[in-house]
């Protein structure tokens, strides 16, 4: 039986694939357990500067392998949530590289995502509610930070798929691109974002998430201990000196 998740890392882009074409890469215990061995692998590595998440076959995800469900096989990890990572993400930013449907809980993992491409042909949705169930993996938490009000209520209450270009007009979607080619469009956004420090990504990344919880008059405080030793690093340093010099800077990640 082949990997239910396969994984690749090359300049600094690492990509995590769900290998489940023949079940819509639905999400079983083995799924989940092998997304979140890879964001420990990935997290780890210094090379490592931006994980890309995508599916097998032409489609992300559809979610929760109900059929697994019905069985007991549970599709969470322990203190990591649904897929292993809706509860807690990697600390580097990822990249959702969307084809076909994006259902349930394939929608959730792509909201667990820091950034989001998809093909133009690609479809979301919330269909719980037409199952008996509710996006519990983070989607009636997410969504409405990510969307208008109204257009997230519409997406949770009716069930229905939306079309990627309608989230890529709401802001949801960062980049929409041709069919089939979401992999390759991920692939070249996170190029653009390697190009960054590796403790300066992390940490841009981890006070964008948080701060949403932060109050006012904490702000700051809060956000200068996070980003404290970003600016005491090797890789300031490095920085600065790669800018007078006009030359690419060498990251170390320290």
């Amino acid at each position: 039986m082949p990997d239910a998740v396969l994984t690749e890392s090359d300049g600094g882009i690492a990509v995590i694939t769900i290998n489940r074409p023949e079940a819509r890469n639905a999400v079983n215990g083995e799924v989940a357990r092998g997304i979140a061995a890879a964001v420990d692998e990935f997290d780890g590595d210094r090379d490592v500067r931006v994980i890309i998440l995508t599916g097998a076959g032409g489609t992300f995800s559809a979610g929760m392998d109900l059929k697994g469900f019905l069985t007991g096989d549970s599709p969470t990890v322990a203190g990591r949530g649904f897929a292993g990572i809706t509860e807690r993400a990697p600390a580097k930013p990822m990249i959702a590289a969307v084809e076909g449907y994006a259902l349930a809980g394939g929608f959730e993992m792509a909201l667990s995502c820091d950034l989001i491409v998809a093909s133009e042909a690609a479809k979301f949705g919330l269909p719980e509610v037409r199952r008996g169930l509710a996006a519990a993996a983070g989607g009636l938490l997410r969504l409405p930070r990510r969307v208008p009000y109204y257009l997230a209520m519409e997406i949770v209450l009716t069930g229905e798929h939306f079309p990627a270009d309608r989230l890529h007009q709401a802001g949801l979607v960062s980049r929409l691109v041709g069919a089939g080619q979401a992999l390759a469009g991920a692939r070249e956004l996170a190029a653009q974002v390697a190009l960054g420090a590796p403790l300066a990504l992390a940490a841009s990344k981890r006070v964008i998430v948080e701060s949403a919880d932060w109050h006012t008059g904490e702000a700051f405080a809060r956000q200068g201990e996070v980003l404290r030793p970003v600016f005491t690093s090797k890789d300031a340093t490095e920085g600065a000196t790669a800018f007078a010099q006009k030359r690419a800077p060498v990251w170390r990640g320290e």
